[in-house]
């Protein structure tokens, strides 16, 4: 771990340099931001049209965006997890944290300081570098549907989030890194298996109850379905009791980002109020 000194520079910023030099040591992001841009090349998809030549230019772009997300987004998982529960894990188990809550500064901005650098900045080149990637592969895609590009992003990386949010929960219950980490990869998988199974149920009995439950979790699985107007399992016909909007894509959206920060939020109250060391 860098060594933080008082008194030169601000607290946070100490803070937040200390957690870069520990989550990314060399070469450690320069091959993630490699492996984005393998995804962005090989893995993207042209699905020009969900229904076909007749679709929209947002269902193109949708669909581009989509079929790209797969691997980049398990390996952006694995790297924010890693992050999350050995960052804060190993200080919590060393008794680093000790040392940083001596700083004339809140817990508060201590575990902001961790995630910025945890989650914020291992977000920064994912997106970017696949936005870019796809921009180069359909410019005419791409630049003027970059709106549908950024929300299927958005849709996309909200359970991710929640499950990073769980592992934080994990790790300052447990005060360690590694059996937070599992269990982060395995709720991942988990909700994925989940996700497919409610897909699946809802193919056969019509019956969309599961999937508008899982849709607060993973908006993306409700902007798929507006996108193709049919169940998200890629083998089944269309179910006519759920038809959502384009504002229920939004709505869905900003409702599982309100689960995450609600989740984010109990870490840090845990944190100031209940953590002893």
């Amino acid at each position: 771990m860098a060594k933080i000194q008082k008194g030169k520079g601000r607290p946070f910023v100490e803070l937040f340099a200390s957690a870069l030099n520990e989550d990314y040591r060399f070469p450690l992001l320069e091959i993630f931001c490699f492996l984005y841009a393998i995804g962005a090349f090989i893995f993207a998809g042209f699905r020009f049209g969900l229904g076909g030549p007749s679709a929209s230019g947002d269902a193109v772009a949708y669909g581009l965006t989509s079929s790209l997300l797969g691997f980049p987004l398990f390996i952006f998982v694995v790297l924010i997890l890693k992050n999350v529960a050995f960052g804060l894990g190993n200080d919590l188990e060393k008794g680093i944290v000790q040392t940083f809550f001596s700083y004339p500064i809140k817990r508060r901005w201590i575990l902001s300081a961790k995630l910025l650098s945890a989650v914020g900045v291992g977000l920064v080149p994912f997106v970017g570098i696949l936005t870019a990637g796809m921009y180069v592969l359909a410019p005419d895609v791409v630049g003027p549907h970059i709106g549908i590009v950024l929300l299927t992003f958005t849709a996309s990386l909200s359970e991710p989030l929640l499950v990073a949010g769980i592992v934080l929960l994990v790790t300052l219950l447990l005060k360690r890194g590694a059996l937070a980490l599992v269990l982060g990869i395995v709720t991942y998988f988990a909700l994925a298996i989940v996700q497919g199974i409610v897909s699946v149920i809802a193919a056969f009995t019509n019956n969309v109850t599961g999937l508008q439950i899982l849709s607060l979790i993973s908006p993306s699985l409700i902007e798929g379905r507006y996108f193709s107007e049919q169940s998200t399992g890629p083998f089944f016909g269309p179910t006519t009791s759920w038809s959502p909007n384009f504002t229920d894509v939004l709505s869905y959206t900003a409702g599982s980002y309100i689960i995450v920060a609600t989740v984010f939020l109990l870490g840090y109250m845990y944190l100031s109020r209940r953590l002893n060391l």
